[in-house]
């Protein structure tokens, strides 16, 4: 187990280094986590510390009820919500959460993001839910999170008044989710400026959704 919890440390601190390359946050803000698959197990970021300042080592572990397990930091605050979502979903290897700036206007709004882009039926299968308000701290928004995604096929949420928070099958899919998520909600709020956008026809969202799911991309090499 020691022999993956560290590939999971490294995995997890290279890829907060996307958040800030992708623009998705600032300071400190954010985190990425991973579940170590088999265990009941997380490996998060730190609470507080800058990104250039992340390092495998500094990782810390949590179970699934957000108590430090393994590391010499503090948790990120939003450990208990990460874990929540790890408790409940159990097809979820990896969580991330953002304050990416046009994604983060819209749930200021609380307002989904329609589905009016082919690239929004593809990854997120429709419009873009949000999640109700929450306060951090425990698990409240680890709640609202799983309660939202249970019924919609997004990996995205739109946490009301405080951000995005996204799931995926690895960290890596998740990162993916956040920076598509910030991607068409700035698309579609340039949009609103000039026009109305029109609607994608639920039929096409479903085809292209199943496309994007099970076609896009490579083969694995046999």
């Amino acid at each position: 187990m020691a022999a993956l919890i560290k590939q999971k440390r490294q995995e997890v601190a290279e890829l907060h280094a996307e958040l800030p390359r992708n623009e998705l946050v600032v300071w400190t803000a954010g985190n990425v986590s991973a579940r170590v698959p088999g265990e009941d197990l997380l490996v998060i970021k730190p609470s507080g510390v800058r990104y250039e300042d992340i390092t495998a080592d500094n990782m810390v572990v949590t179970d699934l009820g957000g108590n430090l397990v393994e590391g010499e930091l503090s948790p990120s605050s939003d450990t208990a919500a990460h874990a929540y979502v790890y408790k409940h979903l159990p097809h979820v290897g990896g969580v991330v959460h953002t304050h990416s700036t046009y994604a983060t206007a819209w749930a200021a709004r609380a307002e989904p993001i329609p589905c009016v882009l082919t690239m929004i039926a593809d990854e997120f299968g429709g419009e873009i839910p949000v999640g109700p308000f929450a306060l951090i701290g425990d698990d409240s928004i680890g709640q609202g999170i799983v309660e939202t995604l249970r019924e919609h096929r997004s990996p995205a949420v739109l946490m009301r008044n405080h951000g995005v928070f996204t799931i995926g099958k690895s960290a890596k899919a998740a990162v993916k989710a956040a920076v598509m998520c910030e991607d068409v909600a700035r698309t579609v709020h340039i949009s609103r400026q000039i026009g109305r956008p029109l609607p994608i026809e639920q039929a096409h969202i479903d085809s292209l959704y199943a496309r994007y799911q099970n076609v896009y991309g490579q083969e694995p090499a046999k």
